[in-house]
């Protein structure tokens, strides 16, 4: 990575801190519009869950196990 960030933040769910790192040129292309799939394609699906809706992995596998 050129200029990783880290981002953290709680989980709404469960209150746990967790963190995702990401380019700084990909995250501001995201938080410009671009659809996050397209500015961040080498993140896992689940890193980027947690960046849209700040859940974390173990909370995203109990609600999309329910799912």
């Amino acid at each position: 990575m050129l200029n990783p960030i880290k981002l953290e933040m709680r989980c709404p769910m469960c209150g746990q801190i967790h963190s995702v790192v990401v380019e700084e040129g990909d995250f501001l292309e995201w938080q410009n519009g671009e659809l996050i799939q397209r500015a961040m394609p080498d993140l896992s699906v689940t890193e980027r869950e947690q960046l849209i809706s700040h859940i974390c992995p173990k909370c995203q596998a109990v609600i999309f196990e329910e799912g």
